[in-house]
């Protein structure tokens, strides 16, 4: 084996030429890389491949790679785009010329089958070796991408969710990595007229990070994760979303023109705010535009406070459980505009009852209850009583 190896190493040179020669006819576009010396990339990996393999023979050491090679090929096969399938179908062209070529040394030097069985074996040894580190390259090209590229996402999000934004057609001011579409076209993303600002909350701090497609953007890096979902009205959008945010929680803002991103997000906090305290479901992804009256009701929470306070201190004087019994009512009466049997059919109570208590409304209120601005006050601050659980649903 020794005597075999000797051979080998000789041919090494120009088995490495012909190999590349092969391989060039075989895949004319292959792109052709040099070293600083101005050597084939290519060349030089082979001709390492192949010392590599025939100095290890008849030895106990392992099969030495030359990995910088290796890895550089997958590599840039990543950065390319490319898969890997055609850098392994020309690892497997050289290995079958390379083996064509050490055969018939073998049978120059008279090594029994058994051995050239044993040679037959350790090169595919050899060959999984290689493509184990191509493999490596290529998967640290996937990891430098997808990190540049949520780097990227996360640039843009910020000049998207910034307060302040210049409406369309004004001049921008531009920070050191460029305005909106500038950043836009860096993170290869298309310019949407409308968008929608989704605030989640994380189910687990080692949570995997929905797939809600190469479109929407996501901020994973924040305490509270954000997207932006770019056309947020079309066909299949919302289902889409709910699909790929099964186990998250979260509110998405309302649609918006690309300027006014800021205002979805604004939104969006708020009722993710409000589901931390109860007042709006939780553990799913909750749109805005359907929560509108919790929303608007309960957010300007100190307004609508003082509000209540003032229309409601007639109940002040009224015992807890006649205070709310009253305020139901009242609300009833309010929404159905109708008479006692309405109002009794929505309370489930009997019609004299509630004639009982409209009179004793109408007592506590006088005139001021059939002012049209004081009901609707009225109305306001029941209905975001009842939102925070202070009165009974119908």
């Amino acid at each position: 084996m020794r005597r075999f190896a000797a051979l080998a190493l000789e041919e090494v040179p120009a088995l490495a030429q012909d190999i590349l020669r092969e391989i060039r006819a075989e895949y004319p576009g292959l792109p052709v890389v040099l070293d600083e010396s101005g050597e084939p990339m290519a060349l030089i990996g082979i001709r390492r491949a192949l010392e590599g393999f025939v100095q290890q023979l008849g030895t106990a050491d392992r099969p030495r790679y030359h990995p910088e090679v290796f890895q550089e090929f997958g590599r840039g096969e990543g950065l390319e785009g490319r898969s890997l399938d055609s850098l392994q179908a020309i690892y497997r062209l050289g290995v079958r010329l390379a083996w064509r070529r050490l055969a018939e040394i073998g049978q120059q030097t008279e090594i029994p089958p058994p051995a050239m069985y044993e040679l037959a074996e350790a090169g595919f040894e050899y060959l999984d070796g290689l493509v184990d580190q191509s493999v490596r390259g290529y998967a640290e090209a996937a990891a430098r991408q997808a990190g540049e590229r949520l780097r990227l996402q996360r640039k843009l999000m910020e000049s998207l969710l910034a307060d302040g934004r210049p409406e369309p057609g004004a001049p921008a001011v531009l920070g050191p990595d460029g305005g909106v579409d500038e950043r836009a076209a860096r993170a290869g993303w298309q310019l949407p007229e409308r968008v929608a600002v989704g605030v989640l909350l994380r189910p687990a701090r080692e949570a995997v990070a929905p797939a809600v497609g190469p479109d929407v953007l996501l901020d994973l890096e924040a305490e509270r994760p954000r997207m932006v979902v770019p056309d947020p009205d079309a066909a299949g959008r919302p289902e889409l979303l709910r699909r790929a945010l099964v186990g998250w929680s979260g509110a998405v803002g309302p649609p918006v023109p690309l300027a006014d991103a800021a205002k979805s997000l604004r939104w969006a906090e708020a009722a993710v705010a409000l589901m931390e305290r109860g007042l709006l479901p939780s553990g799913e992804l909750l749109y805005c535009t359907e929560h509108t009256e919790a929303l608007v009701l309960l957010q300007p929470e100190e307004l609508v406070e003082d509000l209540t306070r003032r229309c409601l201190a007639p109940l002040d004087h009224c015992g807890p459980s006649h205070g709310r019994r009253l305020a139901e009512t009242l609300l009833a009466w309010l929404e159905t505009r109708g008479g006692a049997p309405e109002v009794a059919a929505r309370l489930g109570v009997h019609p004299q009852t509630v004639r009982y208590r409209l009179r004793q409304i109408r007592e506590l209120w006088g005139d001021e209850i059939d002012d049209p601005d004081r009901r609707f006050e009225l109305e306001l601050v029941l209905r975001a009583r009842r939102l925070r659980g202070g009165l009974t649903r119908p």
